[in-house]
């Protein structure tokens, strides 16, 4: 594993001269290059680009406020694995202040971040975790003697780049939820002037922060977002179009109680409530804990996290969605089996009135035998035959 402390960085080094210094061989240095190019969704045709822009870098200064928030956010971060981009962007940056993992505190603590704020004035890269309280004049969260907002707001006005990260700095999260007591809000309803990128989630993979802070080194702009500021090779798609049980919803195969059949063979959540039809997010791609699962995977439907306001339109969370576009295979083909079996009996009914008018009119008895209507199952009826068979 890399330990950034056992390596310190000398003034003015690059990262490639402190990697060859640490004995990081160059094609392990690719193959890390070759994996940001993966998360970042660009061709790896572009491997040596990064590879080159990465080893002229000289490590930028990193200022992460936390605001109202739960820390999550940053021991997200910190469940990073080896040898994860995680472990290289500890060696990547310089974080020079961060309430949870900074040694110091108070004064000295607060004397960090002004120090850093200065002497890296329209360079450095500021992280946000945690909602911005507005209510009662935003005396819910002080720093220092200081409210919330105007720390942010002094740390924002020099940053080169602002990233809100987790569902708190996106929107504000829980606390925002009705009735907003604290009147929380997130980062870019506080920082109008230039461009937030907001790592979504509650909380975010840790990937899609480490990944976002690359690639605003490797080509000194930050990555297209959509109309949430989410970066879109991350958050550009549906976890309903990437779902590992798509399949099992293409079917109409749905798990309808924990641990029942269903659920022990891995069929969709949907009927539990799962948000993953109205939820853009990466977690079905990047994973959790070192890549090996993830909610939907573990068998938990999906909450909704990425999205805005989640607390209060995707609650209860256990009830489905009202309607998604789409429908069961196989269940439509019960459906259409049923209807047509239906049209069958209807047209042979009609047939024997008709015949009958006919009849009766030729002068023939009334009292001629009933015509036997034939009795057709549908693929529904006939699969719960089976099973109780």
């Amino acid at each position: 594993m890399f330990f950034p402390s056992s390596y310190p960085w000398t003034e003015n080094e690059t990262l490639g001269e402190h990697l060859e210094r640490r004995g990081v061989s160059r094609r392990a240095f690719l193959k890390y290059c070759g994996e940001l190019a993966v998360v970042l969704g660009v061709s790896q045709a572009l491997t040596p680009q990064i590879a080159e822009a990465l080893q002229k870098v000289r490590r930028p200064s990193v200022i992460w406020l936390q605001l109202q928030e739960c820390t999550g956010c940053v021991e997200s971060t910190l469940r990073t694995s080896d040898p994860t981009i995680g472990d290289l962007l500890l060696d990547l940056i310089s974080l020079d202040f961060n309430d949870t993992l900074m040694a110091a505190a108070g004064d000295a603590a607060e004397g960090a971040m002004q120090t850093a704020m200065k002497e890296n004035a329209g360079k450095y890269i500021l992280i946000v975790t945690g909602s911005v309280p507005l209510a009662a004049d935003g005396m819910y969260l002080t720093m220092g003697g200081r409210r919330g907002r105007d720390v942010l707001e002094e740390a924002a006005a020099n940053a080169g780049a602002v990233l809100a990260v987790g569902a708190c700095a996106h929107f504000g999260s829980v606390q925002s939820a009705k009735p907003n007591p604290t009147g929380a809000v997130g980062v870019a309803d506080i920082v109008k002037d230039k461009p937030v990128v907001t790592i979504a989630g509650c909380p975010p993979i840790a990937d899609t922060i480490t990944a976002t802070v690359v690639h605003y080194l490797t080509f000194n702009r930050l990555p297209e977002t959509d109309g949430e500021g989410r970066p879109l090779f991350a958050y550009g798609k549906r976890i309903h179009d990437q779902c590992s049980r798509r399949a099992h919803f293409d079917a109409g195969q749905y798990v309808e109680a924990f641990d029942d059949e269903g659920a022990r063979n891995g069929w969709c959540l949907y009927e539990m409530g799962c948000k993953g039809p109205e939820t853009f997010s990466p977690c079905p791609i990047f994973q959790w804990n070192s890549h090996t699962s993830w909610p939907i995977g573990s068998g938990h439907p999906c909450l909704g996290c990425t999205e805005r306001n989640f607390w209060d339109t995707m609650t209860p969370f256990y009830n489905r969605l009202p309607a998604v576009a789409g429908f069961g295979v196989e269940r439509n083909a019960d459906h259409i089996g049923l209807a047509l079996a239906g049209a069958a009996v209807a047209g042979v009914a009609a047939h024997a009135i008709a015949t009958g008018i006919h009849r009766s009119k030729e002068g023939h008895t009334p009292h001629e035998p009933a015509v036997d209507l034939p009795v057709v199952e549908t693929p529904a009826e006939k699969s719960k035959e089976e099973r109780h068979d």
